[in-house]
């Protein structure tokens, strides 16, 4: 982001001869390709070393990798990688409110409340020097998509006939085909390769490649799914059948996609020629 487009001029604070700046870790991937290279230590969450900085952030990782709001690495990163200025430059209150409204119920999804240390009271107002959410521009500027819902994991279903699916097709939006596959990490923490193939949408002016972003995005949020769905390192296939209702996206069926069983492929091409009852 362009760090000068979001600053609001008016008063800040020294940091004093205390702090010094370092290079952002490789392990903060999502403060990788945001503006800048080099953060202050200690940080705005308090933060005292880097080994702290890594630990505590990992835990945010997952957040951000769901872009749950637009700023939710500008955000987070404002905090725990602050950026190398003769000041410390704090995210306005608005721009936190902006972020907790919309991210909250994604950490709820995850059985965790918003944090007091991200209570947005503590946040300065945007009348001062601070990072100021451009949410309302951003709404005119891009188009609004519909959102992944959290919600109960449908069961995965392994036996059916092509003409059912092709009937829950008839009642359903879209269908992506999905590859899963866990990745290993450092921390031991749960990552996931995801690769989307869209087989159809019928909602409106959606295209293929922001349906197959929203789709990665419902398997973050809804990691309970995701897990479900990768038992083993190793790759599985399914095709996930939903809805889009207003403006949420709901997956209402998923089912394995298992190279023995022809159903689905066969499901997939009838359905380009099948009308619906």
């Amino acid at each position: 982001f362009v760090l000068s487009g979001l600053l609001k001029v008016a008063t800040a604070f020294d940091i004093g001869l205390s702090t010094k700046c370092v290079v952002i870790p490789k392990e903060m991937d999502m403060c990788h390709k945001i503006g800048y290279s080099e953060m202050r230590l200690p940080n705005l969450m308090g933060h005292t070393n880097m080994a702290e900085v890594i630990l505590k952030s990992t835990t945010w990782q997952h957040l951000a990798h769901t872009d749950c709001h637009p700023h939710v690495r500008t955000f987070l990163c404002s905090l725990f990688a602050p950026i190398c200025l003769d000041t410390f430059i704090h995210p306005c209150r608005s721009m936190c409110v902006a972020v907790r409204d919309s991210c909250a119920p994604v950490l709820a999804c995850h059985g965790h409340p918003w944090p007091d240390s991200l209570d947005c009271d503590r946040f300065p107002a945007d009348e001062d020097m601070c990072l100021a959410s451009l949410t309302k521009e951003h709404k005119y500027l891009h188009k609004v998509l519909p959102k992944p819902a959290c919600q109960t994991c449908p069961a995965v279903e392994e036996f059916f006939t092509h003409k059912r699916v092709l009937e829950v097709f008839c009642d359903n939006n879209f269908a992506v085909k999905v590859k899963l596959s866990k990745k290993r990490t450092v921390f031991g923490d749960q990552e996931y390769n995801i690769e989307c193939q869209v087989e159809f949408i019928t909602q409106g002016s959606l295209l293929p490649y922001e349906t197959q972003s929203m789709i990665q995005q419902w398997l973050l949020i809804n990691e309970n799914c995701t897990q479900r769905m990768t038992p083993t390192h190793r790759p599985m296939v399914y095709l996930l059948v939903g809805n889009i209702e207003e403006g949420i996206i709901l997956v209402n069926q998923v089912y394995r996609w298992q190279r023995r069983d022809s159903q689905l492929t066969l499901a997939t091409q009838k359905w380009r020629y099948h009308k619906c009852l």
